[in-house]
């Protein structure tokens, strides 16, 4: 009896979303569509951090890319299924879209703003500027999205919370040069095995002695001191450039500086190694480095990166630059549904999960927003089934039989294999998962979509 008290008591309580990233302002957005109200914390402007820019909710502070678009891809498959719930993510960059080949990229001032005024807009959500330091300070059910910049302050309260020593670990933002300032003598237009639309523009080395040039200076360039607030483990798909360099003479060029599939239209050569640059908003006057996130010093930037074939008098937008992130061990601390083992009133979102990538982090928001409904609602628990793309993610984050936890991206090799066997050709086998998951997604996407409130 008591415990159902208890339970009442925080049903009349809003649901308490921290942070306005992907995950916080997803979170938010499916908390309030069930009709429940949404108070949303968010820190900025009041306070920064070292890698945002702007006070709009949902800023990408990395890449423009939210990968690839085919829904026979895992990430692809994941954005799917998030449409199929509503995801408020999905619908502002599928709107705000700018071409990327076979991936779904966007203008990040439009898609951002496109979400703040969304979630700002919406009747049940109240946005509080304000720096939470206590989870214990705030009543009824709360949902922790703070990322991988969250402040000091509440990475201790976690801490204590999930009873661990420490969370944390560092990744790094790639430069971005405006299109005016490339060499298109050089440059050449085309996406790999010339799949989906020429989005790409690529930068050859066509010699080996080139390329060996590139990674020496790489090599040997002068990197930026490491702050207090920078100290950790590298993910590896966050690899800066130059350690990527270090590793072997080979390691960027079976990586993203990959020249299979990539011949220059114009004549036909294949290149010894390949620099892609990616469109990084609508207007097409900005381009990212894809992959060279990289710590180097500014200056050494420019010296090195003008090193690579078309960027001889590339002019910097953005250099890359270093920030934190911070994740938990959840497999020991959380459930498949982000709830905290130790105390059932609080939920966890976004890469402080352990899921690692700008879709992945909306979507363990989405989950994690629905789970917290129904819960306020009283409904029983969604289970995603791990052949899906979401239940894959979920069942990752909380499986206490993974060892060694590290961030990761969603892919098949987290969903069980298939019963059809001597399936080699990739493209199939994937069809076969895609088809796999869509199936058993259906009885999911009507129960979660059945607490939604109609429009209007």
């Amino acid at each position: 009896m008591e415990e159902a008290k208890n339970m009442d008591n925080i049903r009349k309580e809003p649901i308490h979303v921290i942070g306005a990233g992907l995950a916080g302002s997803e979170a938010a957005w499916q908390v309030a569509r069930r009709g429940i109200p949404v108070i949303l914390h968010e820190m900025r402007p009041l306070k920064s951090d070292p890698a945002h820019k702007t006070d709009g909710f949902a800023e990408l502070v990395c890449s423009n890319s939210l990968r690839a678009a085919d829904v026979k891809n895992a990430v692809g498959l994941l954005k799917e299924e998030m449409r199929q719930l509503g995801s408020v993510i999905l619908q502002a960059a599928d709107a705000h879209r700018v071409p990327a080949g076979g991936a779904l990229a966007v203008d990040r001032q439009s898609f951002s703003a496109a979400v703040t005024k969304a979630v700002r807009e919406h009747p049940l959500i109240t946005v509080v500027t304000e720096e939470v330091t206590d989870l214990d300070s705030l009543e009824g059910y709360v949902i922790v999205a703070t990322g991988p910049l969250t402040s000091d302050a509440l990475s201790a309260a976690i801490v204590r919370k999930i009873h661990a020593d420490s969370l944390h670990f560092f990744d790094a933002a790639a430069p971005i040069v405006t299109g005016e300032s490339l060499n298109y003598d050089v440059i050449y237009r085309a996406s790999r095995y010339g799949k989906g639309e020429a989005a790409y523009l690529n930068c050859p080395f066509y010699t080996k002695e080139e390329y060996v040039a590139f990674r020496e200076a790489l090599q040997h360039a002068e990197t930026a001191a490491v702050k207090d607030f920078e100290q950790g483990n590298v993910f590896e798909g966050c690899m800066p450039i130059e350690e990527m360099a270090c590793r072997g003479e080979d390691t960027m060029r079976y990586g993203p500086l990959k020249p299979v599939g990539l011949r220059d239209p114009r004549n036909g050569r294949e290149a010894y190694a390949v620099v892609q640059l990616r469109q990084d908003n609508a207007a097409g006057t900005l381009y990212n480095i894809v992959g060279f996130q990289t710590h180097l010093k500014w200056p050494e930037q420019r010296r090195v990166f003008g090193m690579i074939p078309g960027l001889e008098q590339a002019e910097f937008v953005r250099y890359g630059v270093m920030h934190k992130n911070t994740y938990m061990n959840s497999p020991k601390v959380l459930t498949a549904s982000f709830r905290l083992r130790s105390d059932t009133r609080l939920y966890f979102a976004g890469q402080m999960t352990g899921v690692e990538g700008y879709v992945e982090s909306a979507a363990s928001g989405l989950m994690a927003g629905i789970h917290a409904s129904r819960a306020w609602l009283h409904e029983r628990t969604v289970d995603f089934p791990i052949v899906t793309a979401m239940g894959a993610l979920a069942h990752y984050i909380s499986n206490p039989e993974v060892e060694k936890f590290q961030p990761m991206n969603v892919n098949y090799g987290l969903t069980p294999p298939l019963q059809k066997k001597h399936v080699h050709k990739k493209q199939v086998r994937n069809a076969l998962y895609s088809e796999r998951a869509m199936a058993a997604f259906q009885p999911v996407r009507q129960m979660c979509n059945s607490d939604v409130l109609p429009e209007g």
